[in-house]
């Protein structure tokens, strides 16, 4: 007999759910499969550094907490006689009055305690225009200029000296990278939520992100957040456009850095992880409610991209990357 509409319906949903958990499920086993045999990128333990920022973009943050973990990078990058290599910037966008107070004084006692080891730079946005991608795009027209590359952090980021001077060496030794990603891993939290969410990511981030690195190559994707790029690619080919309609799928886009990593990508950059590379952290949302408040803007951002995945010229697995953003989101709908 002829199948129904609703058997068809049921047919073309499940195969869209099954597929998205197989598609991951894949991916995972090639990771694992490229753990237990023990193939890795190379990554260059001695070569040219070149110039680099260091960008912190801050909005509203704890100042004490973003600039405690300036200082411990400072002072590593320094002890590891990388300090002339590189400069930090934080780039504020904070609108209480009080906590801008607090960030200059903090600023005072970062650079005393560097005491001249790494430059340290301090600048706040009177208008935090398209938020963090402005912010960083704000830093690049005004002084990207003047360095080979930049390392952008999020408020709870934190990266070995050993880390930032490696993926400075591979960026230089590929001419034709433009964006290489390392894989943080989540720390530093107490909560029983937390800690849940840090067990997991360090009992199977490093198959997924080993099966990540294997299947999309040299055509990445980008995290918004402790990785290197290269500032005149990024000037280049990165600028986001203002998306037609009115919100929330209107207007700047939220999840900028999958974007960034497209268009960077259909200029002919390069895009690639280095899952083995290790030294990278971040911090996990404390609790339940801080998730879901991450986790809506997030989908917002996620689901924007559904206006741009059919851009002219994007590679197809950009627009895999981007497909994956929109069904990380849609996919619970759909099982509903």
């Amino acid at each position: 007999t002829d199948a129904s509409w609703l058997q068809t319906l049921f047919a073309t949903l499940f195969a869209l759910t099954f597929a998205w958990i197989a598609f991951s499920c894949a991916s995972a086993i090639i990771g694992f499969w490229r753990i237990v045999t023990g193939r890795r990128a190379h990554i260059p333990e001695s070569g040219i550094v070149a110039r680099n920022a260091l960008l912190m973009p801050v909005y509203n943050e704890d100042p004490h907490h973003v600039f405690s973990a300036l200082e411990i990078m400072g002072r590593s990058l320094a002890d590891a006689g990388a300090g002339t290599a590189f400069d930090i910037y934080v780039l504020s966008d904070t609108r209480d009055l009080a906590i801008a107070d607090a960030e200059l004084k903090a600023l005072s006692s970062l650079r005393e305690a560097l005491d001249g080891r790494i430059a340290v730079y301090y600048r706040r946005r009177l208008d935090n225009y398209h938020r963090k991608a402005g912010n960083i795009a704000d830093w690049v027209t005004r002084w990207g200029g003047a360095y080979d590359h930049m390392i952008v952090l999020d408020a709870d980021s934190i990266m070995t000296a050993d880390t930032m001077t490696a993926l400075a060496r591979a960026m230089e030794a590929d001419p034709h990278a433009g964006i290489i990603q390392s894989v943080p891993v989540l720390f530093n939290r107490v909560t029983l939520f937390a800690r849940v969410q840090q067990f997991c990511g360090r009992v199977y981030g490093p198959v997924v992100a080993e099966g990540l690195a294997a299947w999309h190559g040299r055509d990445g994707n980008y995290w918004g957040h402790n990785a290197i790029i290269r500032v005149r690619a990024f000037a280049d080919a990165a600028g986001l456009p203002e998306l037609p309609g009115r919100k929330p799928f209107g207007g700047h886009i939220l999840s900028h850095d999958f974007i960034e990593a497209a268009l960077m990508r259909r200029a002919g950059w390069s895009v690639m992880m280095l899952p083995e590379l290790g030294g990278s952290y971040e911090e996990c949302p404390p609790t339940l409610l801080d998730l879901a408040v991450r986790d809506r803007r997030w989908a917002q951002g996620n689901l924007q991209h559904s206006k741009i995945v059919g851009a002219r010229g994007l590679h197809w697995v950009s627009r895999v990357h981007l497909l994956q953003g929109i069904m990380s989101y849609l996919a619970s709908p759909l099982w509903f």
